[in-house]
Order: structure tokens, then sequence, then C-alpha cells
């Protein structure tokens, strides 16, 4: 389904009226906002907010965590993590253990359960998009992979660095 701002664009190059930015342009916002709302439908499912949402994300990449690092990784303080980890473990997707390397700290544990629901909605999704790349020739693969290496290029240089 083309979204509005794709059609106006369309419908500018038609007449021959200028366009604000290109069509790749406006699809990628699309891409932003179906990413965004595919977020909160994936959140949905498992019964989290956004916040917790992104939690569990960087539990599911990377492992388990420290506290102080999930809180690092959400720009929280310590204390909001505590509470993010509480609703996360009372909904069943976390549980605290013991750090080896800290007699006294904890690690926060993705519970398998709920890595296997989110991969389950993910992969899907993921491997569908990974599919239209084969439609492209090698050629068109390789000119698209540039095209997006410098989006994300682009991205990262109006990120600030973290102090």
């Amino acid at each position: 389904m083309e979204s509005p701002d794709a059609a106006v664009a369309r419908e500018r190059r038609a007449s021959g009226q200028p366009q604000r930015v290109h069509d790749a342009t406006v699809l990628l916002r699309d891409i932003r906002e179906l990413s965004a709302a595919f977020e909160t439908h994936l959140g949905a499912q498992l019964t989290v907010n956004a916040t917790d949402l992104t939690a569990m994300e960087h539990l599911i990449q990377d492992g388990p965590l420290t506290p102080t690092d999930l809180a690092h990784r959400l720009g929280v303080s310590t204390a909001a993590v505590t509470t993010v980890i509480d609703r996360l473990t009372a909904v069943g997707h976390v549980s605290r253990v013991p750090n080896p390397a800290d007699r006294r700290g904890i690690l926060v544990v993705p519970a398998p359960a709920s890595i296997a629901r989110a991969m389950g909605s993910l992969m899907p999704m993921v491997m569908g998009i990974d599919g239209v790349i084969g439609e492209f020739s090698e050629a068109e693969q390789q000119i698209v992979t540039r095209y997006l290496e410098r989006v994300v290029a682009e991205y990262r240089a109006h990120i600030p660095p973290a102090i």
C-alpha cells in the first residue's frame, strides 16, 4: 500500500511540480514509521511498554546484563531500571540471578520462552525483508546496500556523541 506522502511525491513528479524530497527518502520515513508500529505491536504481544521492550531487545541481543549496564543502555537511572526489571520479572520475561563475576551483584537474564515469543514474531518479518533483496540482481543489491550504508552514515553523523 502506498503511503500518502509517496502518493503526493508521485503526483508532484507526474505534474512537473518541484518535489521536496526523493521518493526513496519518503519511503525511508515510511519504514521508520512502520518499524515503530511493529515495535508497538510486538510490545502489545509481549504485554510490555516501549521502555521494557527496549530492555528486552538489549537482553535478547546481548544476553544477561547487570542492572547498571541495562540502565546505561536505556539511558535511565539505576532506580528507574529497577522498576523496569520488576515489571519484566512480574510478567515472566526476565529473572534475576547471582552474578558469578560479582558475589554481591546480579544479572538480568531473559526468559527462553520470552525470547522464543519475540523471535516468533520478529523472524518471519526479518526473513521476508531479507528475501526481498534476492529479487534484485547482484549489481542492484550492491547499489541498494551502498545507498543504505550512506543513509546509516547520515543518521550517525547527526547523532551527537555520548557523554
